[in-house]
């Protein structure tokens, strides 16, 4: 959420031709509390000087020589990467409110100047940018979150099926648009968790952490010729998954059974020349198996 105290440190324009209207809204602002202000009589100047302060807030009169408001949020329009021109008009002339709206502007105030509608749309203009801007951070953050996501997925398939979904064909190697998808009658899943992992990292050398994390991950080959788990990764803190696929062993939950007692044998031996016993979360599933999607991955079990 956007605090008072964010929307008075919103970085604020002032462009005016008429340096009396500069300093009344100047003042008028830094009464309120407002504390970065800048401000221009030269129109030309307002794109570049957004370019480089990307301002939160910009308060432009529409009657200007050289170059009017309008032609001015036609050129921020141009260099406005978020598509969200913060502009709110200053106007003396009513017919001239609609069209400023439809050139961009997110609000308007009045000539000559009323102190609490100005004070209140300025506020009210500051709290809508802010709340866009955290908008399109918070959606950035989810897009990097999927690729994360996608690319932990893609870690632990097996391997023909992970080098299916990146290349976008189907399990035939037949072109597909963007449709993946196979199923398993029958597979096993192994998963295992070191409880309080995070804890146990924060008090132990380097070498300590990556001799425990090597003695369990090494419990999960992943070659091809190896007869166990066609996959094993870890993920986030020792988060470890192996995949039994039908075909490659016949015994395949016996397998992913063994490499669970494999994992508490080791934990155990650590366990016995360690100050800190760790404890081994397992989980083991059976069942079908489909994966498949469009233009994504996605997995059921």
């Amino acid at each position: 959420m956007v605090s008072t105290a964010d929307i008075l440190h919103g970085k604020i324009l002032i462009v005016d031709d008429q340096e009396a209207n500069v300093l009344l809204l100047t003042q008028m602002l830094r009464n309120e509390g407002y504390d970065s202000i800048a401000s221009t009589m030269d129109p030309t100047q307002v794109c570049e000087m957004h370019l480089m302060n990307r301002y939160d807030l910009i308060l432009l009169d529409l009657q200007m020589p050289v170059m009017d408001g309008f032609q001015v949020m036609e050129n921020l329009r141009q260099i406005e990467t978020s598509g969200y021109v913060p502009v709110l008009v200053i106007t003396a002339q009513s017919a001239h409110k609609l069209r400023a709206l439809r050139s961009g502007a997110k609000d308007f105030v009045s000539k000559p100047f009323d102190l609490a509608e100005v004070l209140l749309r300025v506020h009210n203009m500051l709290e809508v940018r802010m709340l866009h801007m955290e908008a399109l951070q918070l959606y950035a953050r989810i897009v990097s979150e999927q690729e994360v996501s996608k690319r932990l997925l893609l870690n632990l398939l097996p391997e023909a099926l992970a080098e299916v979904l990146k290349g976008g064909l189907n399990p035939a190697g037949e072109s597909s648009p963007g449709l993946v998808a196979k199923g398993y009658a029958e597979v096993a899943v192994l998963f295992a968790d070191l409880v309080e992992f995070t804890k146990f990292a924060e008090g132990a050398n380097a070498e300590v952490l990556m001799g425990v994390l090597d003695a369990l991950s090494s419990r999960m080959p992943v070659s091809a010729g190896d007869q166990g788990p066609e996959r094993g990764r870890m993920i986030g803190d020792a988060y470890l998954a192996a995949v039994e696929l039908p075909g490659a062993v016949v015994d395949h939950t016996i397998r992913a059974a063994d490499k669970a007692l494999d994992l508490l044998e080791a934990v155990d031996r650590f366990n016995g020349h360690s100050l800190y016993k760790l404890k081994l979360r397992i989980g083991l599933d059976i069942g079908a198996a489909a994966v498949g999607g469009k233009r994504k991955t996605r997995r059921d079990l």
